[in-house]
């Protein structure tokens, strides 16, 4: 089979482009366009798309195509077989394309990214794996600043340890904590100055998103980042 002249764009915190939230079907064609992509160096053509997921219409998966190249993960040209250019990813050997949200998403790395942050697969290559923005005082208390990346990998509540920080949702409401357990349940304690720790004895209650693992700085108002290394 003949290479196409698919790209990949390298795209940096700084990016503005935007995205919308993707349903099932066009997620995981995205996917698994980008798995053949990774092993295969070309893209699959419209038709092994549809033998993967069952889809017997061509023109069934180019509507999918331009779904995906309307909400802002694929540049495509209709006219020929293997003529897109995937949007957000890098397909480096030692670089991952992670999420990255304004604000912490209510189901994690699932729901759909404002844009993409290239890094080094050691610090990002957990599936699942997002980056958010550090709200005012989100993290203070661990001199994390307004507008930091806050990388956040996936955690279950069993592996935890005490003192982790962690990305939960309690309640309709999900935030930054450092967690401890005591005898009666866990504590919940703020990374805000001045707020006391939330105290749960009910855990079902409590959803972990998931654990802080690193953050990254602008070091000025004018510079830009760039996560991937060289």
């Amino acid at each position: 089979m003949a290479r196409s002249n698919v790209t990949v764009q390298h795209e940096t915190p700084a990016t503005t482009r935007r995205v919308e939230p993707l349903i099932e079907i066009e997620r995981k064609i995205l996917d698994f366009m980008v798995q053949y992509l990774r092993a295969n160096t070309y893209q699959p053509s419209i038709r092994e798309i549809g033998e993967r997921f069952g889809i017997k219409s061509t023109k069934t998966v180019s509507e999918h195509l331009q779904a995906l190249a309307d909400k802002g993960y694929l540049e495509r040209d209709p006219s020929r077989s293997r003529g897109v250019r995937i949007l957000g990813v890098d397909l480096g050997a030692d670089t991952v394309a992670v999420p990255c949200f304004s604000k912490i998403p209510a189901r994690g790395a699932d729901q759909g990214a404002e844009t993409y942050v290239s890094m080094d697969r050691q610090f990002g290559s957990q599936e699942g794996s997002f980056i958010v923005r550090a709200g005012p005082g989100d993290l203070a208390v661990l001199g994390v600043a307004e507008g930091d990346f806050v990388l956040v990998s996936p955690a279950t509540l069993d592996d935890l340890d005490d003192g982790a920080v962690i990305v939960a949702e309690v309640g309709d409401t999900s935030a930054f904590h450092r967690v401890t357990r005591n005898g009666k349940g866990l504590a919940l304690e703020s990374l805000q100055p001045g707020r006391g720790p939330t105290l749960l004895e009910d855990t079902t209650k409590f959803r972990v998103i998931g654990r802080v693992t690193g953050f990254y700085r602008r070091m000025h108002d004018a510079g830009t980042i760039n996560l991937t290394q060289h």
